[in-house]
């Protein structure tokens, strides 16, 4: 099908583009362009939407997002298996998220594997699945999060290489704790694989933490949480991923893992390299609750989700939502779309994501002047 869009404020590769339009063919963008031209593909296209008319004078139109860090939505925990994985999904599509990396939280190694291996069949029939992410099992006891400590490990050479396999090619992040014995062999090989290896859940200083970077990690896990903080004369974890051109900064959006001007400040400090991710537990676009969030109890109220002893366990988060609250808290739209959209993509990989250039997959969002969602598409991959 070819469709046409027109009339809107095209936001994308960090600028915004006023009155613009966007022709649509078998699934990729074909031209897009400002004005009245949209005109001459009047006849070519078997779908025409006014977007100022479907979503306000103001309307913008930017890529679909891409999530590289979600646990589940919908009432539905990713690690629960494919049908809950197709629900999630779809409560995130409805959001915007076009495409996802799965995140599993630390399990045993039989049972990340076993996941493993099923979201790499997913993603030969679901082009929105992009792998998965391993948050566990090497990470930090002492900065477990919402993981269950007893199912930690080191990242032994057997277990690494394991879930490498498993995932035949698809494992798209393993998180790692730099600091624990044999890690930076494990990057090194996690990279080897063609996997983003992310430094997260960890106590290590900067000095570690750079070490982990030269080894090859290039992703700093929900910075600020599960971490040592940003203190002067000790930047921890945030400190050296910032100041690193090669690393990109996960960030979670939702006004309660972090506070709008430590957002504002993140962006700042390392521009085109703040991806925004949701971490979103089961119950994001669900109702208040208990839930399970691998094998540990979380009680969200208000829509914020914890353990019993306090401890933040996810969001219920929709990457909607953390473009407005970005916008809100002072990020430029076009610098807080990029981290919805190419930032991410690139981070996993994945360059072919995230823009609405032409040849490029037809993922885009349409969202009205408040920044809510009005229309989704999805292109071809």
């Amino acid at each position: 099908m070819n469709h046409l869009v027109h009339s809107a404020r095209l936001v994308d590769d960090g600028h915004e583009i006023a009155d613009a339009w966007l022709l649509v063919r078998d699934g990729r963008v074909a031209e897009r362009g400002t004005g009245d031209g949209w005109r001459a593909h009047v006849t070519a296209a078997d779908e025409i939407t006014d977007a100022a008319a479907a979503a306000g004078p103001r309307a913008v139109l930017a890529p679909g997002f891409v999530d590289i860090h979600g646990h589940g939505g919908g009432g539905a925990a990713y690690d629960d298996g494919a049908e809950a994985i197709r629900t999630a999904r779809a409560l995130h599509r409805a959001h915007g998220t076009t495409r996802a990396v799965v995140s599993l939280v630390t399990a045993s190694l039989d049972d990340l594997a076993r996941r493993v291996a099923m979201i790499a069949d997913l993603t030969e029939t679901d082009p929105g699945v992009l792998g998965s992410h391993l948050e566990g099992p090497f990470l930090d006891p002492g900065h477990h999060g919402a993981h269950d400590p007893d199912l930690l490990a080191a990242p032994a050479p057997d277990a690494v290489g394991r879930l490498l396999e498993a995932g035949r090619g698809t494992v798209r992040q393993v998180t790692i704790a730099p600091e624990l014995p044999g890690a930076l062999s494990a990057i090194e090989r996690i990279t080897t694989a063609g996997a983003a290896a992310a430094v997260g859940h960890t106590d290590a200083d900067a000095d570690v933490t750079r070490r982990a970077f030269d080894a090859g990690a290039t992703i700093l896990t929900h910075a600020f949480n599960a971490m040592p903080g940003l203190h002067h004369r000790a930047p921890g974890p945030v400190g050296a991923a910032t100041g690193d051109p090669r690393v990109t900064v996960e960030v979670i959006a939702d006004g309660v893992h972090l506070h709008p001007d430590i957002l504002r400040i993140v962006f700042a400090a390392a521009p085109g390299r703040v991806a925004l991710v949701t971490d979103a537990m089961a119950a994001a676009g669900s109702a208040d609750g208990e839930y399970l969030l691998g094998a540990l109890r979380v009680q969200v109220e208000n829509t914020v989700a914890r353990l019993a002893d306090g401890t933040i366990a996810g969001s219920t988060l929709t990457q909607d939502a953390a473009l407005r609250t970005a916008v809100a808290a002072g990020v430029p739209l076009p610098e807080a779309v990029r981290a919805l959209t190419a930032t991410p993509a690139r981070a996993i990989g994945r360059p072919d994501l995230g823009s609405l250039q032409p040849g490029a997959p037809a993922d885009a969002v349409l969202l009205d002047e408040a920044l809510r969602v009005s229309r989704v598409w999805t292109g071809r991959a």
